[in-house]
């Protein structure tokens, strides 16, 4: 939930709210990185990074973190001007507040991590610290080993090349093949666009891991908290001490 920036520093402590609005103005708050000095601004301290003298804020709350294995027609937002389902309404029974970490697609499946934690989810979505994300995906045709080979150096999309991912081919058929591309990338729709560049359009896609996470057997339209050996492995990979 938002709330105005200075009710936030002085709910963490920082100071009285008085003093809190003299920080802002003088510039020496951020949120997400960006300096702000207008009294109005809102700030949600779950899912944003905020400094006072480049040191983070820490509002207390429960660390709560979870993984959704996500169905097709859903998108991945807390509301949707469009009126279309949200991933939100399959997680009805958490109680806690949580927040996507990252998208997936409409018309894409498989893990979906959640948490309220800012911190660690601006590190885990950052490209500095390179995430593999690993997606099984089901193509129209049979790729030919270069056009493989293709997809494993980059592919030149509208936005730009392609960074190198690893490819393994999983099932060759004529009809429909099966491949398991992992991207440390995160474009648009961007493993829908590789396979159509080289000719093979995306019937099926599906996340598989996240970073240490993986889906395992959890059915579509479920979730389930995280266990403490994961919570520990996504600080780690996220260079952050473990909560």
């Amino acid at each position: 939930m938002e709330e105005r920036l200075q009710k936030i520093l002085a709910g963490a402590g920082i100071a009285s709210r008085r003093k809190c609005e003299q920080l802002i103005l003088a510039g020496r708050v951020t949120v997400n990185g960006k300096v702000v000095t207008e009294l109005g601004t809102k700030a949600d301290p779950v899912r944003e990074v905020i400094t006072v003298d480049d040191i983070a804020v820490h509002v207390e709350h429960d660390k709560v973190g979870l993984i959704l294995h996500k169905p097709t027609s859903y998108v991945t937002t807390v509301s949707d001007p469009q009126g279309r389902r949200t991933v939100m309404e399959l997680l009805q029974e958490v109680t806690e507040r949580v927040y996507p970490v990252g998208r997936l697609d409409y018309d894409s499946t498989g893990l979906l991590l959640f948490c309220n934690d800012g911190e660690l989810t601006n590190r885990l979505l950052h490209p500095s610290f390179k995430m593999d994300k690993v997606y099984r995906v089901t193509v129209l045709g049979m790729p030919k080993s270069e056009e493989v080979e293709q997809l494993r150096r980059g592919i030149e999309l509208a936005d730009g090349m392609t960074a190198p991912a690893q490819v393994k081919v999983l099932r060759n058929h004529p009809l429909e093949s099966v491949l398991e591309i992992t991207l440390r990338e995160g474009r648009k729709r961007q493993i829908r666009r590789m396979c159509e560049s080289i000719g093979y359009p995306v019937r099926r896609l599906k996340r598989v891991e996240f970073g240490p996470l993986k889906l395992g057997a959890l059915p579509p339209g479920h979730w389930r908290y995280l266990t403490q050996e994961e919570w520990n492995a996504l600080y780690r990979a996220a260079g952050l001490h473990t909560q």
